[in-house]
């Protein structure tokens, strides 16, 4: 089983949508842009947020096993995913890559 790097590469915001569909919220988000999380294996990174992780792990749980090539050749680096977090308002754009260091497991 292999490491994965997880690295934000966009934030965007909806403030037209925020402000005719959504509650306050205090805080929504902390990532920031460049951020950079490994993930050990499938296992989520310390400080990741749960939402988004619960839309990236099948894709972290198959580049940590060796998977790849998502949707027949999708992306120019068969080892990798660009996904987002599913926050309709500020979805966060995150760049997942297999790394050749093994988990510790």
């Amino acid at each position: 089983m292999k490491k994965c790097k997880i690295t934000v590469m966009r934030i965007a915001r909806y403030e037209d949508l925020i402000a005719q569909y959504e509650n306050p919220i205090a805080h929504a988000c902390n990532m920031e842009m460049g951020q950079v999380f490994i993930a050990n294996g499938w296992e989520k990174p310390e400080g990741f947020c749960q939402s988004a992780w619960d839309t990236l792990s099948p894709f972290v749980l198959a580049l940590s096993h060796g998977g790849g090539n998502f949707y027949d050749g999708w992306m120019k680096n068969p080892k990798s995913a660009m996904l987002s977090c599913n926050d309709g308002f500020r979805p966060v754009s995150f760049l997942v890559e297999a790394l050749d260091e093994d988990a510790i497991v």
